[in-house]
């Protein structure tokens, strides 16, 4: 499998994403759609794509949010969707609509080599927060910018206010080993929870007027399917999932049951709902 060349400080990022677990975030990717689709109609109306622009889709995985910025941009416009996920642009390759102008690469946004002031328009769904140096990242995407470019993207807040991954997690850690705790300055789903820490990482790679706007929203973790899809979702990709790798069956059983136990008050007909917290984060090129 084709594995892009990057910035070496990635190196682990750009394996994990082409393995296993790149592989089960593609192949979940109708229903990962369903479950983040409001967040993308969230980042498309604060990121207001107009016809004729061109914009960066950082991290695009399977390619949902490229095309719905294709489709806002087009006849004249292009998106670009960027992924170090050779499964998940596999997907997103397979699943575009023809005839868009769109287009998708296997790179690292870290040092790809783009072409000099030419977007208008950076944004991204959950894909910026895995740099391991995240300044650097974003002065590279900032100098594919033109001068009047602007950046939209969206990121999670707390683990806390994040009940919707975290109370499958606090169920399986019944039973398990706490995973290693993540450094506040390392890359994973909460590194940029810290509103103080986005500003200085933007800032730092140039762009001003950052705005950060607090997002609350119900995540149906069920997405439709009733209490044993909520529980076999958490069980197959996050975080819940992550801490019982390597674990015997007998273990994974119990963790199971416990998650559903956890679940089980939330559900009301075939939704089960919890409470997710994002960030959405605007600014200018400069």
């Amino acid at each position: 499998m084709e594995q892009p060349s990057g910035h070496e400080q990635n190196a682990d990022q750009i394996a994990y994403w082409n393995g296993p677990s790149g592989q089960r975030w593609a192949d979940r990717h109708a229903v990962q759609e369903r479950l983040l689709g409001p967040i993308a109609d969230v980042l498309i109306d604060r990121a207001r794509p107009r016809p004729g622009e061109c914009v960066i889709d950082v991290g695009c995985g399977s390619g949902a949010t490229t095309v719905a910025f294709a489709k806002a941009v087009a006849p004249d416009g292009f998106a670009l969707g960027l992924d170090v996920s050779e499964p998940m642009l596999s997907q997103a390759r397979a699943l575009a609509p023809k005839g868009l102008p769109l287009e998708f690469v296997l790179a690292d946004a870290t040092v790809h080599p783009f072409e000099p002031a030419r977007f208008d328009l950076l944004a991204s769904r959950f894909g910026v927060m895995f740099f391991a140096d995240p300044i650097a990242s974003f002065a590279n995407l900032r100098r594919a910018l033109k001068p009047t470019g602007r950046l939209a993207f969206v990121c999670w807040r707390e683990p806390k206010e994040n009940p919707w991954m975290m109370a499958p997690l606090m169920a399986v850690y019944k039973h398990v080993p706490k995973m290693p705790p993540v450094g506040p300055e390392e890359p994973g789903p909460f590194a940029f929870a810290s509103e103080e820490r986005v500003m200085r990482i933007l800032k730092g790679a140039g762009f001003v007027d950052v705005a950060m706007e607090p997002y609350n929203l119900a995540m149906d973790i069920a997405i439709g399917g009733g209490l044993d899809a909520a529980v076999d979702g958490s069980l197959q990709i996050g975080p819940a999932s992550r801490a019982l790798q390597g674990h015997p069956p007998e273990t994974y059983a119990a963790a199971k049951a416990s998650i559903r136990e956890t679940l089980a008050p939330f559900l009301e007909g075939q939704r089960v709902e919890l409470q997710g917290a994002i960030w959405i984060v605007t600014a200018k090129a400069g």
